[in-house]
Order: structure tokens, then sequence, then C-alpha cells
């Protein structure tokens, strides 16, 4: 079906609803190297004015990709609940917008209607947006998620503590872990990316942690991101597994690139699930997506880069992850340019996982040669704070010595947490104040007053 608009004399036509969808997206550089952009701003206001239009109940009928040949546009399908959608089928793109940003609009209200929600339609509203209405309606609606500890807590917000290593060395990684941990990051997970996918090595590794963690009782879990089919030989092993990892995108075809499936990701979640290793929780599932994944794999089909991303969040949603983290500025500036391409990624992909029901973080990061630097992240990271972001990330200055890019720190984490008073999960807190790392504030206590863990954990790392 194909979409019209008039803005002065000039009329635009937009054939179908993808290409609406391309048109109304915020400029960012995939688009255009997908050739999927629009040519100019009217031309991106007028697909906006059209989009404002289309009634919700359209993207029931009208497929970006077909039905028949994709099993995440199945998956986004066939999950829908009518029952769920009733309360706003009535409603515009236009008319969703301005019901989720009123004031009447609360919490109870979007938690309703999320299995009444599809990727596209999420996708669709947050073209309309300005940054703020991003942060706005996000912050309405919190997702919360338990493991060994409770995550997604309004006023909570949490680090995964990410102490990597290129060359995989335990003592490297372990004392990168200390540091982190006196900073009081790590609530969110332990998570290591791998330098070497072999599956000795990554056993180490968790057993490392594993080791750690229990000594110290840490009511944190851990995570080695490797291949979901290394996790799951781990697990037919006796590896101690806490969280299952998998990188995921928005279209069939994109996720074969990755070597999964919907069928091989179920696989997955039930072996994490037979373990029975959380305490509070058994959200178990730690996905990673980035815009650009799907044009990067030639698996896009024409469909905008930020849809894409969306789709993917469907995928995540199935398995009841216990974080989503959006890799924002990663795959690079061919498809997000500079810091202001990376805030308003960011932004979307926060708000568009937080109303289809997924607990989503964000690895607010950019590689050197985009157009960025770290007052953009400073930027991002408190727009995310304000917006009631689940988990960011705490690198050791920042800098990522294994994947050799730019994140956020662990100081980076306590000026967030000081400026918007935001707490960690409360039984992590619990933890660091009986490990004297902080007060019953949250606050961080000096480097003496932390000397009982950091005496016990050279000792454990064989340190004199």
């Amino acid at each position: 079906m194909s979409h019209t608009e008039t803005i002065g004399s000039r009329t635009y036509r937009f054939a179908d609803l993808k290409t609406l969808m391309a048109k109304a997206s915020p400029l960012r550089s995939g688009d255009q190297l997908a050739g999927v952009a629009a040519a100019s701003e009217e031309e991106r206001v007028a697909a906006k004015m059209a989009l404002a239009q289309v009634p919700l109940r359209t993207f029931l009928n009208e497929a970006l990709i077909p039905y028949e040949s994709d099993e995440v546009t199945r998956l986004v399908i066939d999950d829908h609940s009518p029952q769920a959608f009733a309360e706003i089928s009535h409603l515009t793109v236009g008319d969703f917008r301005n019901w989720l940003l009123s004031s009447t609009t609360d919490a109870d209200a979007l938690t309703r209607i999320t299995a009444g929600l599809t990727s596209e339609m999420v996708a669709a509203v947050s073209k309309l947006m300005r940054n703020q209405d991003l942060i706005a309606a996000a912050r309405k609606r919190p997702v919360i998620t338990r493991f060994r500890n409770t995550i997604g807590l309004p006023g909570h917000m949490s680090v995964r503590l990410q102490p990597n290593h290129p060359t995989d060395d335990v003592k490297g990684i372990a004392a990168s872990m200390l540091d982190g941990l006196m900073y009081g990051c790590g609530d969110a997970m332990i998570g290591i990316n791998p330098a070497s996918d072999n599956l000795a090595a990554i056993t180490k590794l968790l057993l490392m942690i594993d080791d750690f963690r229990q000594r110290y009782q840490v009511p944190t879990q851990s995570c080695v991101l490797t291949h979901v089919t290394n996790t799951i030989a781990a697990i037919e092993k006796g590896a101690p597994v806490d969280l299952v990892f998998q990188s995921i995108a928005g279209t069939e075809k994109a996720n074969a690139g990755f070597g999964i499936s919907l069928a091989l990701l179920q696989e997955a979640y039930e072996a994490g699930l037979s373990l029975n290793r959380g305490t509070v929780g058994n959200n178990l599932m730690y996905f990673e997506t980035g815009q650009g994944s799907a044009l990067s794999a030639d698996a896009h089909f024409g469909v905008d880069q930020q849809t894409c991303e969306v789709r993917a969040y469907a995928v995540a949603r199935k398995f009841n992850p216990f974080l989503v983290n959006t890799v924002v500025g990663f795959i690079g500036p061919e498809y997000l340019y500079d810091g202001k391409q990376i805030t308003r990624a960011g932004l979307e992909d926060h708000f568009c996982g937080k109303l289809l029901g997924v607990p989503m973080g964000c690895d607010i990061c950019y590689t050197n040669h985009a157009e960025a630097d770290q007052d953009d992240m400073d930027n991002l990271l408190t727009l995310l704070g304000v917006a009631g972001i689940n988990f960011i990330m705490g690198i050791p200055g920042a800098d990522d010595v294994m994947l050799n890019y730019q994140s956020t720190s662990f100081h980076d984490a306590l000026y967030v947490r000081d400026v918007l008073g935001l707490r960690r999960a409360p039984e992590f807190e619990e933890w660091l104040e009986s490990m004297q790392i902080t007060d019953s504030r949250g606050a961080l206590l000096s480097a003496s007053s932390q000397q009982p863990l950091l005496a016990g954990a050279n000792d454990w790392m064989g340190i004199a």
C-alpha cells in the first residue's frame, strides 16, 4: 500500500510501509549506506507526517519482511496478543505517540499493552518522537528481572563489570574484576568477552569467577560471551554456567549469519534452565544487539537499521532474558557516524526495548574512527540514566584492551549514580556494605576500609 504526503507544492510518494518507515527515520549513515534514507530533510518530514496517519492495525496486515520467508516475522505475528492490543487498536501511529506521553498513561497501562505491540509498531512510533519523548516514555516502563539479584527496579541502575584481557590471562582478568568490585560495580554481572573460543579456556574463566563468587558469597551472576553452541557444550560438561549469551539480530538471515536460529536459542535456554542456578529468579539469557548488524550481513531486505534492531528485541523477549545490551556504537561510523547519531540510537533502542517489555541496558560506546568522544558518551550516559536504563558497562579506564573500543568506566558509574541518586541492585548493595566497600547510602568507603576483601582476594589470587 502506497502513502503520500504534500508539503507546499511538492507531493511525496512512498511505495510501501517499508519505504515509509525508512524515509521517516532520523538521519544515520547506515541507512544512507543501504540506500533507504530520505534524500532531504523535507522528504523526512513528509514521511513522518504520513507515518503518523498510519493505523496501528496496518502493521498486523503488511509485513516488512514476508511471513513465509522469515522466522522472526512469524514470531512477531504469531506471538501478538489481540487482547492486549484491544486497548490501543483504534489508534494511529501519531495517536499512539500522544497516548504514550499522556500523563494518564502509567507503568500499569504500558505493561497491559506489551503483548499487543509488534516490533514494527514500536519502531514506527519512535520515529515520530524527539529525544525527550523517548526518555519520558521509557522512564515510565520499568522491566524487572531476577537471577541472583534484582535488576531494573525504579531508581536503580546496575553495571556489567567487563574485565577483558587480550590473552585471557586469568590473573589479569581477576585484577580488573577486583578493581571494579572495589568501585561497587558488577551487580548486573561479571561478563568476560574471551579472546579465544576454546572450550577449555572458556571453562577455566567460568570456574575462576564461580570460585570467587562462592568464596565471597557475591550475589551476582557470571557470563563468558561465547557462541551459544559453546555454552551448551560447557553445560553438558558440567561447567558452572550462570547466564547464557548470544548476539542476535532482527532477521532470520542475519541470525543465520551468527550461526543461530530460534530453535537453537530455545535449546540453549532450556539447557540453562536445567542447571537451576538462580536464587531469586530464573531469567538467564543475555543477548547483545546493535543497529547495523543486519545491514552488515546483507540481511536487511531494504528495512531501515533501527526497525531491524527492534525486531531483534522480539527475539530476545521470547526467551525471558535477564539482560539485553544494545552495543550502540560498536559496529562503527558506517552505521552510526558521530556522537549525535550514537546518542539518538541509544535512546531509541532503550525506549523500544522497554516498550516491548525487554530489560534494556546499553554499552555506551564508540570506535576510535567514529566522529565521537567521551563527552558524547557522558551525554548519552546521563540521558539513559534519566530514562531508567537497567544497566551500563564498567570497563577499566573506559578502554577495552581486548576489543579495542571506548565505553564507560567504573568512575562513570559513580558519577551517574551520584548526580541522579541511582542505587545498585539491593542484594548487591547489602553485600557491598557487609564487605565494607560502601556505606549504607551506597557511597564508597576509603581504601583502608576495603582491606578485608582486598587482602583475602590477594591471597585467593596467590599474590603476596
